[in-house]
């Protein structure tokens, strides 16, 4: 349920009327923007008579909401939230663009990347250290190693990084990461969301390779409700029938959710197709589409990648790549 205050509402009437609702074992989402303050009520509302509330001075409307989202939902926040990272943010006004290798593999490759990428204009280096592969076989990341080294690049560049955490055993390894990723087969991991709920950083959350918009909006209710409101959705494309690309990027879930949710939404080409030179059209297509960023594997020699090489681009093709975005944002409205 949220309310709706009238404009220059009494401040000391709001007070009595949330602490009332308080009292009532209700949580409280109070927002205010710059045209219209809510109230949002997050609980066992059956209980409360919109008719008592409407009677009050000091209330507009009041509207129950159906979807089981609440904090995540765009009518209990209706301006866009904006994630700030030290000098750069996703949402509102702002593109982010986040790139850089898939795995960190070596001191030399990823400050070389991190170095290329910012010459370019992106605002966040992101490297696995840990990688959940398909194949036990396959390279795994460095793990510790690999924080270590991501950290050397952030000195060098002083680009924010952007790494995935695969299970809460290693979360004291990211205390210096800016931005915590959440890989699409954890969307679902409610311990590692709660926990996440508590920690002060942002949380970049992938869509799950066969999940809904609404199960990605409850995965982001998990952190949210924590108290964690710096939540990043991304759309990296789901699994359907088709097999010419690695995913099928969904491209309407990106103004979908910019209708469903105030939280910033970025996209990311590299994984939706699996294919480089699907990357730069792609990209285009998701500033057009409202997209608030962009996260794109950029690696110096992607013929010799220990792990998804076929979609990472070279550092001279990121340059092209980003000469086209900054022409779209700047007619979008968007800030780089």
């Amino acid at each position: 349920m949220i309310i709706v205050l009238k404009q220059n509402a009494n401040k000391q009437k709001v007070e009595d009327l949330i602490g009332g609702l308080r009292e009532r074992g209700l949580s409280i989402n109070y927002s205010e923007g710059s045209h219209t303050t809510i109230i949002g009520l997050v609980g066992d509302t059956s209980r409360v008579d919109p008719e008592d509330l409407e009677a009050l001075e000091i209330v507009e409307k009041v509207r129950r909401v159906s979807e089981p989202y609440k904090l995540a939902n765009r009518k209990f926040h209706t301006d866009d939230t904006v994630v700030r990272v030290g000098n750069a943010s996703f949402g509102g006004e702002n593109f982010g663009v986040v790139a850089g290798p898939c795995s960190v593999e070596s001191e030399e490759q990823v400050v070389e990347a991190a170095r290329r990428v910012k010459a370019a204009g992106a605002s966040f280096l992101r490297g696995g250290a840990f990688k959940p592969r398909t194949s036990p076989y396959a390279f795994r990341g460095l793990k510790a190693e690999g924080i270590e080294l991501l950290l050397i690049a952030k000195k060098e560049t002083g680009l924010p990084i952007v790494s995935e955490l695969t299970s809460l055993d290693n979360l004291d390894l990211f205390a210096d990461v800016d931005v915590i990723q959440v890989g699409a087969r954890n969307m679902q991991n409610f311990d590692m969301l709660t926990e996440l709920g508590h920690c002060d950083k942002p949380i970049l959350l992938k869509r799950g390779l066969s999940s809904t918009l609404e199960e990605l909006l409850m995965s982001a209710e998990y952190i949210m409700s924590g108290g964690n409101q710096n939540v990043i959705l991304c759309e990296r494309g789901i699994r359907t029938f088709e097999t010419a690309t690695r995913n099928t990027l969904d491209i309407s879930a990106v103004p979908l959710l910019k209708q469903l949710t105030h939280l910033p939404v970025i996209v990311d080409p590299s994984h939706a197709t699996g294919i480089a030179s699907l990357v730069e059209p792609l990209s285009k297509t998701a500033v057009v589409a409202g997209a608030d960023g962009l996260i794109i594997e950029v690696h110096p020699t992607p013929q010799k990648a220990l792990c998804d090489g076929a979609q990472s681009l070279t550092p001279d093709q990121f340059d092209k790549v980003m000469e086209q975005v900054k022409v779209l944002c700047k007619l979008e409205g968007k800030r780089l």
